[in-house]
């Protein structure tokens, strides 16, 4: 199996300026990023930027990196330019692996790849784990995932599904022990083969994804399918805020 990782790594982070370039136990938060992606089984690691303090930096430590227009409005349009430009070929897998996902499991990668593989009939491979706390089913900011009996996404939404109609009517909130096998949280990680992104990109939008602020609805809404699979190990958080980076900085103190 051969694939490709790439890192879409934008500086204008609204929630945290400069987030690639923040340092993370003495290291650039994009430089553990890629480190992770290259002990994966991946034919190429990439960091797509349109900044050249980043393209400095990543080329400082050696990293291969391809500098794109910053006109894009997601990482999926970056992702198409690199696949241009490197001349992908449109069978290629590519895995769309964030830059601030700097305790993403190598194992993960290779899984995600994997899974499009073996998959052939659909167009991207994505990661989930099961949600147990009850406070994350019901927090907007940790999508869930509805799957179906062949493990292919249903629907992804901020909201609390699938919906436990009778444990959720009273004040007593919990997960159920139905919930427990069937609510998952879906986890920020894709692979797609390079042809399926550049037919991605001219899609149109869709009014959900726009409701949700969830680009994977568009796959849906045109009619694809997406596999998915329940990681083989926990993925560490990603870093949207300061807060965030502490926690990661006492994540790597303490291990």
């Amino acid at each position: 199996m051969q694939f490709h990782v790439i890192i879409p790594a934008r500086y204008a982070s609204t929630r945290l300026p400069g987030k690639p370039l923040r340092l993370l136990a003495d290291k650039p938060i994009i430089q553990h990023v890629y480190e992770q992606a290259s002990l994966s089984q991946a034919s190429s690691v990439i960091i797509a930027t349109d900044d050249e303090r980043i393209q400095q930096t990543a080329e400082a430590f050696g990293a291969e990196v391809c500098m794109t227009s910053n006109q894009h409005s997601s990482g999926t349009e970056r992702l198409a330019e690199v696949i241009e430009k490197k001349k992908l070929g449109d069978e290629a897998i590519i895995i769309n692996l964030q830059g601030d996902e700097p305790m993403m499991p190598t194992a993960c990668l290779d899984q995600v790849a994997e899974l499009l593989q073996s998959n052939p009939e659909c167009k991207m491979a994505s990661l989930c784990e099961l949600i147990t706390n009850i406070e994350d089913v019901f927090d907007p900011n940790v999508v869930k995932v509805v799957l179906n009996k062949s493990h292919h996404a249903i629907y992804f939404s901020r909201a609390p599904i699938p919906w436990d109609r009778d444990v959720f009517a009273t004040s007593d909130k919990k997960i159920s022990s139905e919930l427990s096998n069937n609510c998952f949280r879906h986890i920020g990680l894709y692979a797609y083969r390079a042809g399926f992104v550049k037919e991605y990109i001219s899609m149109t939008t869709s009014p959900l994804e726009k409701l949700e602020s969830l680009e994977q609805l568009r796959v849906l809404w045109h009619g694809f399918d997406i596999a998915m699979g329940v990681a083989i190990e926990p993925p560490g958080q990603g870093i949207d805020t300061e807060q965030d980076l502490l926690n990661a900085q006492n994540y790597f103190i303490n291990t």
